[in-house]
């Protein structure tokens, strides 16, 4: 059985194809990468089609992370082959759980820094599209943090199905 996980940010272009990125190492590393399929979208469809933000691409290069990504929007029909679907921010799990079809499919919504024990009460992850490469290199800090729990929590997925 394949466990599949989406990351949704505003455009698909920096903070979903970046946590898409960092959580597909991790997988990678944990020997994980034929259970486990990753993958990003957006709620808009602004960019669609276009790759990643230069400035994602640059930052997630710099630390050895894969940068290809071409930008797509979310769609409610996804939700029935996910397992997991990981917001960015407040916003768009908001929008998520109000797109999922049923309540079992808003229950599979979740924020990615709930699963960084570190990130207190602010859980989201700030959209650095409009500052500099610091905001971007803080971004990838945050996704890098959150995806270490994210990690777990699907390895425990994993080891129950298979139980």
């Amino acid at each position: 059985m394949t466990y599949r996980v989406c990351f949704v940010c505003t455009g698909n272009i920096c903070r979903s194809p970046m946590a898409e990125s960092v959580f597909r190492a991790r997988v990678a590393e944990a020997g994980l990468d034929g259970g486990v399929e990753v993958d990003s979208a957006g709620t808009g469809d602004w960019h669609q089609g276009h790759p990643a933000d230069p400035r994602t691409v640059a930052v997630l290069e710099g630390h050895g992370y894969a940068g290809g990504h071409s930008a797509r929007q979310f769609q409610a029909s996804w939700f029935s082959r996910l397992d997991l679907v990981i917001a960015l921010d407040a916003g768009h799990f908001k929008a998520l759980r109000r797109l999922a079809p049923t309540e079992q499919d808003a229950e599979k919504v979740r924020l990615l820094r709930s699963y960084d024990p570190a990130a207190g009460d602010d859980l989201d992850v700030p959209d650095p599209y409009y500052g500099g490469m610091d905001c971007f290199e803080e971004c990838l800090e945050m996704v890098e943090a959150a995806s270490t729990g994210l990690l777990a929590a699907v390895q425990e997925q994993l080891e129950g199905h298979s139980a």
